[in-house]
């Protein structure tokens, strides 16, 4: 049984630890990376510089083991829908190779590891760290009733921000408001090109996205997301962020968001994943920028 946990089984199948790195994605680190960057930026921005290793280990664990809960629990909920989805039709809840009971209780070992992360911060950060939870939960079945889940999403990815400030502040400023808005709006944009992958599946099996809600804008919707997010990014970082280094940064992931817009202009499923995939080295691009303007401060 040990053996099988690690390696094949005897007939060929993934052991229980592929499958469940295969359940939080392990081979796809873009996703976490998503919610890292902002994170990061935050803590920077919170603490006028770099905020110390420790604050850093702590974000940076607890965002992929919060990550890899979510997509625990997200694979649960949509187990029944993601059957009919060819890209998703081998996910191991989906499949039946792991069972709800293993998924759930590995998505809630993962958020107890968070937790003790969590622990090590303050009060407010601990507190703020149950909102985060919820909305982390609520997101699989927003997708049931909501024209535009992404939005949710949008909130649950940007949770970071405001716990990066109660870390090192023990408050949450107007400041991190402002990020968290502009963050919402970047969450929207990507993740409506994902959805943009699998939206002829989605119309079948009758799954709500911003994909489908827009329709024929939804390119635009993603470029003016895009705008939205850069625009109060560099707004509100204006006074803080003061070198030439930022608005570099801004300029390059301008660019960025620029080419995202000419890979989807076809809705090419292919060319939207891409697009999506590619949305980590806009968030890295901006922390850059926002790290770097505060060396030698």
């Amino acid at each position: 049984m040990a053996a099988s946990f690690f390696s094949a089984t005897a007939d060929g199948r993934p052991g229980k630890l592929a499958l469940y790195l295969q359940l939080i994605r392990w081979n796809r680190p873009a996703g976490w990376l998503l919610l890292l960057w902002p994170t990061l930026s935050a803590l920077w921005v919170a603490s006028h510089g770099f905020p110390g290793w420790r604050l850093v280990a702590v974000f940076t664990l607890g965002t992929f083991l919060m990550r890899s809960a979510g997509c625990c629990v997200n694979d649960v909920a949509d187990r029944d829908f993601d059957r009919h989805v060819k890209r998703t039709a081998q996910r191991p809840v989906t499949s039946g190779a792991l069972s709800i009971k293993e998924a759930l209780v590995l998505g809630a070992l993962l958020a107890l590891l968070a937790f003790g992360l969590v622990l090590t911060t303050n009060a407010a950060t601990i507190a703020w760290s149950f909102a985060a939870l919820a909305v982390t939960l609520m997101y699989p079945f927003a997708k049931r009733y909501v024209a535009m889940p992404q939005a949710v999403l949008g909130v649950a990815f940007s949770f970071g921000i405001p716990m990066a400030f109660t870390a090192v502040q023990s408050r949450v400023p107007l400041l991190a408001w402002l990020l968290l808005l502009g963050n919402l709006f970047w969450v929207i944009a990507y993740d409506t090109e994902y959805a943009m992958v699998d939206r002829d599946d989605d119309l079948l099996i009758g799954m709500k996205t911003s994909a489908i809600t827009l329709g024929r804008f939804d390119v635009a919707g993603v470029m003016l997301s895009y705008l939205i997010f850069i625009s109060i990014w560099a707004f509100a970082l204006a006074g803080y962020a003061q070198s030439a280094i930022f608005m570099i940064a801004i300029g390059l992931a301008v660019a960025q968001a620029l080419w995202h817009g000419w890979l989807i202009r076809k809705r090419q499923r292919d060319d939207c994943f891409k697009a999506f995939r590619l949305n980590h080295w806009l968030g890295f691009t901006v922390f850059s920028g926002i790290a770097l303007s505060y060396w030698g401060r």
